[in-house]
């Protein structure tokens, strides 16, 4: 009995799980037998018995022997990189390849005692070809950091969920137009970067799954946010929506408070679909022709994503919308069959090859009008942990992720029974088997019209709570991830890119982690609500500076909203109080949230923003919130950027988002009153934004 356990833990370990971890409050814990077994089964390692166990680890070893050189050798600038394939071999010529051209020639020999021998340090970063003992391999030379804002940078922007903009013909659903009209109203204020909610690829047959952190693709974009006017012009739009009938539900949808996703959405492709079956009449010859190289630079990557959303709009009603549930013959991207249905429906595939154009001529719009505004960031894309297992990105890359298991997060305080996703991402050992082709290409999809990216879950990097289907969220385990290569390739490609890189560390912190991060140069993240100080608030002066400073995020209230108390009444609606909604949660959260209100409002007083004496029961704080005062509270930190979402900077006090509720409340459905420079004009709201600046102003003397 001991022997199979002993040999169900060597395995597990071997296979990169953690079977023994720390919680949120710092306690031992220890991952169940059955959640091993149930994980180390979807990685297709047989662990039973004992005997399994060691077949499997066989297996293991057998695949980790170093032979042949890796597709990718990762390297620092300015360190030398070990060379194991090549064992103790002696001397041994290389050449090196640069990626701007030139080569350079050199000696390589064993080390004392055997060990491989080392490339000497190289100085230039990129992607370099290397010829050494009859082995030709890519090496990435990784700069030591990202790409960082100027010493002393005390920036300042917004954050925006794309969807909830407003304009002119819209059709009730925000755009990369709206996103571009908002870049230059802010940019005058002084705003320095725009961090936007994922623009990843969602399903175009599929409307209703519309959470941007649950993405079809994160290689491509989500063409739900083409302005169709912007390459065929409104004249063309009006034409469009008045022969197909549309004008009476365009009208009715801008008018409303909450996104219709599905009606909206369709509603916009038809639209499309239109222009684009008359394309020849309203596209340009320079137009058709930056379409034409657009699909020959997309390549496989894009071919394989437009086949497959052509092949989802046929297959779904008869087989569903997950691909592993359609014909056997049609669940992979270069299939017979589906070079077969994809030459008889190549007008299908060209159209979503067509939205792609679109998408990313609107982001990149996007970018160079907050650029040409004045920014120095301008936009800061957003990274999702993983994709939806049913979307093309596992359709293309099958063989790259993990299956089987689904992302989560373990049993906290804010959700005490943990929390199971539905995503999935990359398996560990194809990253790194693949040479991370497809970690690469995600990074340069997201940062191609960006001055920075926001990485979602960056504890990722290092570890990942996976749960096996079928199982409860706490059931799960850690998976292990190979953080310095990661890392590496981020320095790499933000530096390449000359973007900075925010890196989402909420939650359960490995550790050291944090320090890994700065390190490497990726920012943290601050949020208002967690800079705590025993029961009070941290002062600005004790945030980190090496972390972006915010109000809030979009998984937690607003400011105005935690102010009144409506994320408890939401909790209580949909029954997430822990006593099944009842007025005993609400109580006890008002109390909780009472307390919190002085200490903040203590807080504000203790930086000069907020008057009078001290606060103490039975009496509270004005029931108007402070919102200028405390986005000039979180302004005067030390981080060198801070962001203000839009929610807070127009005092909204209804969530974008509440985590872990599929019905009862419109997640990721909120529209905001009015268009952005309307918006921004009020003069409220610029006053909140003098605030801001201002101490982001005081923070920088």
């Amino acid at each position: 009995m001991n022997a199979a356990r002993d040999a169900l833990v060597q395995l597990a370990r071997q296979a990169g799980l953690a079977i023994d971890w720390q919680d949120a409050a710092g306690n031992a814990r220890r991952v169940d037998p059955d959640t091993v077994r149930a994980i180390l089964s979807a990685f297709g390692l047989p662990c039973m018995t004992a005997r399994q166990c060691g077949e499997s680890a066989a297996r293991l070893r057998e695949a980790e022997r170093v032979v042949d050189a890796p597709p990718l050798l990762i390297a620092r600038c300015g360190e030398p990189t070990p060379l194991p394939w090549l064992g103790g071999r002696g001397r041994m010529r290389y050449r090196l390849h640069w990626e701007d051209g030139g080569t350079h020639d050199g000696h390589v020999a064993a080390r004392a005692g055997g060990d491989a021998p080392r490339l000497p340090p190289l100085a230039r970063p990129g992607y370099h070809g290397l010829e050494i003992g009859g082995s030709r391999l890519t090496v990435a030379v990784a700069p030591p950091r990202c790409h960082e804002l100027p010493d002393r940078a005390r920036g300042w922007g917004l954050a925006v969920q794309l969807y909830s903009l407003r304009r002119e013909l819209d059709g009730g659903l925000g755009d990369f137009s709206a996103l571009a009209e908002l870049a230059r109203a802010a940019a005058p204020l002084g705003a320095q970067a725009l961090a936007v909610s994922p623009v990843h690829a969602m399903f175009a047959a599929r409307p209703a799954h519309y959470s941007p952190y649950s993405p079809s693709n994160r290689r491509w974009y989500n063409v739900a946010h083409v302005d169709p006017a912007a390459c065929c012009g409104a004249h063309a739009v009006r034409e469009a929506v008045a022969s197909l009938a549309l004008s009476a539900g365009f009208a009715r949808r801008e008018s409303q408070p909450l996104v219709a996703w599905a009606p909206a959405v369709r509603a916009r492709l038809r639209v499309l679909r239109f222009l684009f079956a008359r394309r020849d009449r309203w596209l340009s010859r320079a137009q058709r022709e930056s379409l034409d190289a657009f699909r020959d630079a997309g390549g496989a990557s894009l071919e394989h994503h437009a086949r497959f959303e052509m092949l989802h709009a046929r297959l779904r009603r008869e087989h569903g919308d997950d691909w592993r549930n359609w014909p056997a013959d049609v669940r992979a991207p270069e299939s017979p069959e589906v070079e077969r249905r994809a030459r008889e429906h190549r007008d299908e595939v060209a159209f979503h090859v067509f939205l792609q154009w679109l998408a990313r001529d609107g982001l990149a719009t996007a970018q160079h009008a907050a650029r040409d505004a004045g920014m120095t960031i301008g936009l800061l894309a957003d990274l999702a942990v993983g994709v939806d297992p049913a979307g093309s990105e596992r359709w293309c890359h099958a063989g790259d992720m993990l299956n089987g298991v689904a992302l989560g997060a373990p049993p906290d305080p804010f959700n005490p029974l943990g929390q199971s996703w539905g995503l999935s991402t990359f398996a560990p050992w194809a990253l790194r088997q693949h040479g991370y082709r497809a970690f690469i290409d995600m990074l340069r999809a997201v940062l191609a019209h960006a001055g920075g990216v926001r990485i979602d879950h960056v504890l990722g990097f290092a570890r990942l709570w996976i749960v096996p289907d079928g199982m409860p969220a706490a059931s799960g385990a850690y998976l292990r991830y190979p953080l310095e290569d990661m890392l590496a390739l981020v320095a790499l490609e933000s530096w390449r890119h000359r973007a900075i890189v925010l890196g989402e560390d909420l939650g359960t912190v490995p550790p050291d982690l944090r320090a890994h991060l700065s390190a490497a140069g990726l920012l943290g993240l601050d949020v208002l609500w967690f800079a705590r100080n025993g029961d009070g608030f941290a002062s600005p002066a004790r945030w980190r500076a090496d972390a972006v400073a915010t109000t809030s995020t979009h998984d937690l209230p607003t400011v105005a909203g935690w102010w009144r108390g409506r994320d408890i009444a939401w909790r209580k609606r949909v029954g997430h109080g822990g006593s099944g909604g009842s007025g005993e949660f609400a109580r006890d959260a008002w109390r909780e949230r009472r307390a919190s209100r002085i200490a903040l409002w203590h807080a504000l007083r203790d930086e000069g923003l907020a008057p009078g004496a001290p606060v103490t029961p039975p009496h509270e704080p004005p029931n108007e919130p402070p919102l200028a005062e405390i986005a000039a509270f979180v302004g005067r930190t030390p981080a060198p950027l801070a962001l203000l979402p839009l929610e807070d900077a127009i005092g909204q006090r209804e969530p974008v988002n509440l985590p872990g509720v599929v019905t009862g409340h419109p997640n990721w459905r909120r529209r905001l009153p009015a268009a952005a420079p309307r918006l921004l004009a009020d003069a409220r709201v610029a006053a909140r934004l003098r605030a801001f600046a201002q101490a982001r102003d005081e923070a920088a003397r």
